[in-house]
């Protein structure tokens, strides 16, 4: 072969060659971000959406009613009627949980439910599992078969049951030692690492999409199970209501990432194996709850 073909053989061959640090290179997390479009994204049902006003700011509450609907249903009701407002954040769990609710200790002290149900079923999961609706991470998963997302919630599932998963930020019904004694007036929100352990153990509501950071920072209860000994301790409710109860021109304007879309997809690539430029060795898996799920104000 003649100098001129070897030549042009090498230049046409290099010329799709690509420098293994370019191959290495991922998007990162803000590139993928900055590259979906409208389609890529949803805005919450108002009639699911909470919006909570404390002292600190307003936290966004987004309810599940695929999977707790008799809860969700409940909450609604007290939501509408007003039930928190007034009431207090009465426990903060250092590395666990945040709770709210009614702090009266005797029941002819406890505020009245209105129309809303005292009594509801335990809904820890949902039978079977729906392969068109759950959308499967490939990282393996120590506490079912297979952890992925239904609606925008992370969830797991073992083919029999399907379940939302105790990731931080997710909200759950507490209760007792019965487990259909949840109604939905005790709410708590978990602000430490994730405890899995209470999967299928607690009906979980929903998840907050917004205002983590006012809830994160509460100071410690000091008392037993992270509960405030003393009543100026407790963060006041200003109100919890839907959504939908409030003007139009005065309802929160956020969407949420959609999490079934080939974008989530690259997402959740781009924090498996961060491209950051900080980043030297790639992790090569994410857990479920380390996940995140973008909000944005609405475009």
């Amino acid at each position: 072969m003649t100098t001129p073909l070897r030549t042009a053989l090498f230049l046409a061959l290099t010329a799709f060659v690509v420098s293994p640090a370019v191959l290495a290179k991922g998007k990162t997390m803000q590139e993928v971000l900055d590259a979906s479009s409208a389609a890529d994204w949803r805005s919450p049902n108002p009639e699911t959406l909470l919006v909570m006003d404390i002292p600190g700011g307003r936290v966004l509450i987004e309810l599940a009613p695929y999977f707790a609907p008799e809860h969700s249903a409940n909450i609604q009701a007290l939501a509408r009627e007003g039930y928190w407002n007034g009431l207090s954040i009465n426990r903060s769990h250092d590395n666990f949980v945040v709770q709210w609710g009614d702090p009266a200790e005797k029941p002819e002290d406890a505020k009245s439910l209105g129309s809303a149900k005292a009594k509801l079923p335990a809904e820890f999961a949902r039978n079977g599992f729906d392969k068109t609706r759950f959308h499967a991470v490939k990282d393996r998963e120590g506490w079912s078969k297979k952890a992925g997302f239904v609606d925008g919630f992370p969830a797991a599932t073992d083919t029999k049951q399907t379940w939302m998963a105790h990731c931080y930020g997710a909200v759950g019904a507490g209760r007792g030692n019965e487990a259909d004694s949840s109604n939905g007036t005790e709410l708590y929100v978990v602000t430490g690492q994730s405890p899995r352990q209470l999967d299928r153990n607690i009906t979980v509501v929903g998840r907050v999409l917004q205002g983590m950071e006012f809830l994160s920072v509460l100071q410690r209860g000091t008392g037993p199970l992270g509960f405030y000994e003393k009543a100026e301790q407790r963060t006041p409710i200003a109100s919890i209501a839907l959504a939908s109860q409030l003007p139009e021109n005065q309802r929160p304007n956020l969407e949420v990432l959609r999490t079934d879309t080939a974008t989530f997809d690259a997402l959740v690539e781009a924090r498996r194996n961060r491209s950051d430029d900080w980043y030297i060795n790639k992790a090569g898996h994410i857990d479920l709850c380390n996940i995140p799920i973008p909000v944005r104000a609405k475009k």
